[in-house]
């Protein structure tokens, strides 16, 4: 676990799941300079570990994460010290960083939303690949009201999971919705009490888990491929991974359980 110690995160390591908890409970785990950071190396460290299968995401405390913290934002320090041009370099090597970690992720991640996801915690929700969500939850893309626009890729990935209409809806209004509207929306694909929260994420991830982690890997690379391009290069795509799928010894086991009847254990990543 001394490879999972981040300033602003509290990291957990359970069978082949990395629980990373956003840790600023004080100002609702808005992102800091620090957190960033510490975020971005902890998911690359986490692709590149065998242990690890999936990752889930959360908030400590009530929240999962308010977006921007407020208090720089009025005292104009840390992400949002400087000129204008300097401001946008600042998105670029800062809080950017963190979709592009994401997207370049094999393994699959889970936003186990507990509480508010505002702004740049919806986003961060969104730039997950599964959302689940406690009934307190709330979402709202709310940089309207503080004139701002999602510096942070929200227009890019909102859209992307809820459509255009929905995406422009809520961004241009900034309402904050509930999590049986945004289960409605498919913003999220399960809503569960707030106590059954990370015991049903739990569940998730051990059936996730317990398949060929090869093959996970590239059906989640396939799927974000060929969502985003055309059908020619998507069986492209698909036939080299079926290849490679193919021969691994996941696939082999996977085939001699169906006849011997047993369950089969895959023992890495």
């Amino acid at each position: 676990m001394s490879n999972y110690k981040y300033t602003d995160l509290e990291c957990t390591l359970e069978d082949f799941t990395l629980w990373i908890t956003l840790n600023r409970p004080e100002n609702s785990n808005a992102f800091s300079d620090e957190m960033i950071e510490s975020l971005v190396a902890c998911l690359n460290r986490a692709d590149e570990d065998n242990n690890v299968r999936t990752i889930v995401i959360t908030g400590a405390g009530k929240h999962f994460c308010a977006g921007g913290d407020i208090k720089a934002m009025q005292n104009k320090t840390g992400m949002f010290a400087g000129e204008p041009n300097e401001l946008r370099e600042r998105y670029k090597r800062g809080i950017q960083k963190i979709p592009l970690a994401m997207e370049k992720l094999s393994t699959p991640v889970i936003a186990m939303v507990n509480g508010a996801a505002i702004g740049a915690g919806l986003d961060l929700a969104c730039m997950c690949d599964i959302r689940i969500s406690a009934k307190e939850a709330k979402f709202g893309e709310t940089f309207a009201k503080l004139g701002l626009i999602p510096g942070d890729g929200g227009s890019f990935f909102l859209q992307r999971v809820i459509g255009f209409s929905k995406a422009i809806e809520l961004s241009l209004t900034a309402d904050v919705i509930g999590s049986e509207e945004a289960y409605r929306i498919n913003l999220v694909s399960k809503v569960v009490d707030q106590k059954e929260l990370k015991n049903h994420v739990k569940k998730l991830c051990e059936k996730i888990n317990s398949n060929a982690p090869i093959a996970i890997q590239m059906l989640k690379r396939s799927l974000i491929h060929s969502y985003r391009s055309d059908l020619n290069s998507a069986l492209e795509l698909l036939s080299a991974y079926q290849g490679i799928t193919q021969r691994t010894q996941d696939h082999d086991r996977a085939v001699a359980q169906i006849f011997e009847k047993s369950q089969t254990s895959f023992e890495h990543k």
